[in-house]
């Protein structure tokens, strides 16, 4: 398979068809008026104001020009997914070859960018699921998602008493908290988060907007929550979050 300038050999695994290759490049959340473009930058311009550094700078540093081709490592394994995970199916990916596919989730890029020393960031890009076509689902959509680690300082240097709070502990992994964090340090994290996205919801849809968190499940967030507003007198679900799984940013 012939992509974005570079060579794929097929195998037992190939299933990304014509059509969707046809899709692969448009990049509609950079093309400038566009829908998907404004939301974009209505979201960048919002975090660029309200989250900045020490000097002034935006905190956050936004990425929005990467491959979508990514490794199977990428998009599974580098996110703790298990082998036998129902989401690594070809039923539900498109896969080039057993070793690459194209990203089913901008969560793909989290280790690398990880890795390459950012602590904040947002993630946006084009990513593909082999969903049937319906009034709210396309094998081609997009997403747009944030990043932020924590040093002790950030977390705890506005709390009375904090020098004396810590990130880590040895403990039990229980439904509120991973095994290696303190409950201080989940529950601020944890605010911190519903804050965040709350305030980013208000600035895209207005005042007076209702919002409920649900839990959930994610293999590389721990706990997790799905928030959901009301919208013409129903909840639906406008986002996934959670706090990143500590042995996620260890690797």
């Amino acid at each position: 398979v012939e992509l974005l300038g570079k060579a794929y050999p097929q195998d037992d695994y190939s299933n990304v068809t014509e059509k969707i290759l046809s899709k692969v490049g448009k990049n509609l959340h950079n093309k400038k008026h566009h829908p998907l473009w404004l939301i974009k930058e209505q979201v960048k311009d919002h975090f660029y104001k309200q989250y900045t550094g020490r000097r002034g700078t935006p905190l956050f540093s936004v990425y929005d020009g990467l491959s979508p081709v990514v490794t199977v490592q990428q998009n599974f394994d580098s996110l703790l997914i298990p082998q036998n995970h129902a989401s690594r199916k070809k039923e539900d990916n498109y896969y080039l070859n057993r070793d690459h596919m194209l990203r089913a989730h901008t969560s793909a890029h989290q280790w690398d960018l990880i890795h390459s020393g950012l602590d904040a960031f947002l993630a946006v890009g084009d990513v593909y699921r082999r969903d049937t076509i319906d009034n709210t689902h396309y094998p081609v959509f997009h997403q747009m998602e944030g990043v932020r680690l924590f040093s002790c300082h950030e977390l705890f240097s506005n709390i009375k008493d904090g020098e004396g709070l810590q990130l880590f502990e040895q403990g039990h992994r229980t439904a509120h908290k991973q095994e290696c964090h303190t409950m201080e340090a989940v529950r601020l994290v944890e605010f911190n988060l519903k804050q965040v996205l709350t305030k980013l919801m208000t600035h895209i849809f207005g005042n007076g907007l209702q919002v409920r968190w649900v839990d959930c499940y994610f293999p590389f967030t721990h706990p997790s929550f799905e928030m959901e507003i009301n919208f013409q007198g129903e909840w639906m679900e406008v986002l996934g979050c959670g706090v990143m799984e500590q042995q996620l940013v260890n690797s």
